[in-house]
């Protein structure tokens, strides 16, 4: 694997773009830029060089997460990620453009503070889902070919017994 590997600290610079494709992958899109500073020892004070803007490009929890975490135009960012180096025409002439395809992009905490709220990651349970799937399995079954007809099961409450009408998950039966 020979990615190149860049960390890139600036702000964003345009309103991020954030979308979720026809697969159901959420994708978020955003330009940042940076302006490198140095101190002019002739004038005895610092000047902004030529600024850099970059494509940054996340997929899935992280753009979901950017998504939530509402970062704005302006904000002090820290961008890490693979370098991709796009060439493409534009005016009969060959032009390239810097990206970054993110593995992490967070706040530049030397400009500000922020608080973490972790995201909460879905747990895989087969069995639960097994289990859950059959008892959906069988409810069509007693329901009938169509799967319109309303279930009954008994529900053991206190010292009786009493009827409750049932319904496969997101069926509704038409009366």
């Amino acid at each position: 694997m020979n990615d190149a590997l860049i960390t890139v600290i600036g702000f964003v610079a345009a309103e991020p773009h954030f979308e979720v494709l026809s697969s159901g992958t959420s994708l978020m899109s955003l330009r940042i830029g940076s302006t490198p500073r140095r101190f002019d020892r002739d004038l005895g004070q610092w000047r902004d060089e030529d600024p850099m803007f970059l494509t940054v490009t996340c997929w899935r929890s992280l753009a979901t997460n950017l998504q939530a975490s509402d970062l704005k135009r302006g904000d002090p960012v820290i961008v890490t990620g693979r370098l991709r180096i796009r060439e493409y025409a534009k005016d009969g002439q060959t032009r390239f453009s810097a990206q970054i395809e993110a593995t992490t992009v967070g706040h530049d905490l030397s400009r500000g503070v922020a608080r973490l709220q972790r995201s909460q990651r879905s747990s895989i349970n087969l069995s639960e889902d097994r289990r859950q799937a059959d008892d959906l399995a069988d409810r069509w079954l007693e329901a009938g070919a169509d799967g319109t007809e309303e279930l009954t099961s008994q529900v053991a409450e206190g010292s009786g017994e009493a009827e409750e009408t049932a319904e496969p998950a997101g069926i509704r039966a038409v009366a």
